[in-house]
């Protein structure tokens, strides 16, 4: 599975949205897009010899670009001093991560949703706007950035996201990002406001977004999980293949 993996969201990744474009450049791929769309390195095969040539050949072409940019460091990923290369070359880690994988027709159910709350589908500028708003609380973070690109992957149809709605006021938000071709979906998203959490919500959206998976003909789930959703994912069956870490340069 982790192979799997590997080969289809990393080493022959697709662009992610419309205004980006998947680059090889020898043992490393990086995707490159627009300002508020996502930059980084997706996969790299790197020896102790020639890993600090490559590192710099990537910052010197995203800095080219004014573009700051994101190297996804996976905990089998080679050398195994990666890491410290990175940091040496002005990365700066953000919390790590563990990549989790599920059948998506293992997690579909119907969603258990709280009294008063109900499932709107994003399909336009209004309900991406009530996502980053919401994002914005639950995370405690800004996203006004990705606003226009979201919408531009939602039209483009490779993302499905959805709300949950108490009423009028948006409660928690979530993405699928579809990757045709691969087998795999992966799960993004799923924040929820402070004073709605503990009740299923997050559970629901999940389960929903696997629905919605298996409808598209997709086989696998796939997290990039953080510490608070990773036993829930675990609970409902994902199973841990490996760690990734943002490193991240300016």
């Amino acid at each position: 599975m982790l192979a799997a993996f590997d080969g289809a969201l990393r080493r022959e990744a697709v662009p992610d949205g419309p205004g980006s474009v998947v680059e090889r450049d020898g043992a490393v791929v990086r995707q490159v897009g627009p300002e508020q769309g996502w930059n980084g390195v997706l996969w790299s095969d790197l020896g102790p010899g020639d890993a600090d040539a490559a590192i710099a050949a990537q910052v010197r072409h995203y800095g080219a670009l004014g573009r700051s940019f994101e190297w996804k460091l996976y905990g089998h990923d080679r050398p195994a001093d990666l890491d410290r290369r990175l940091l040496a070359a002005g990365f700066v880690p953000e919390p790590a991560e563990t990549v989790m994988v599920a059948e998506a027709a293992r997690i579909a159910a119907p969603p258990v949703l709280p009294d008063g709350v109900a499932l709107v589908p994003v399909t336009g500028a209004r309900e991406v706007a009530l996502l980053a708003d919401v994002h914005d609380l639950a995370f405690g973070t800004t996203h006004e950035a990705v606003r226009e690109h979201l919408l531009g992957q939602i039209v483009a149809g490779g993302v499905v996201a959805v709300l949950a709605m108490a009423g009028a006021v948006p409660v928690s938000a979530a993405r699928m990002d579809l990757h045709p071709g691969t087998g795999f979906a992966s799960l993004w998203g799923g924040g929820t406001v402070p004073r709605w959490r503990g009740r299923g919500v997050y559970r629901a959206l999940v389960a929903h977004r696997a629905r919605e998976a298996v409808a598209r003909g997709y086989r696998y789930l796939q997290v990039d999980a953080s510490e608070e959703s990773r036993p829930i994912l675990a609970r409902l069956g994902f199973t841990a293949l490996t760690t990734t870490t943002p490193y991240v340069h300016p």
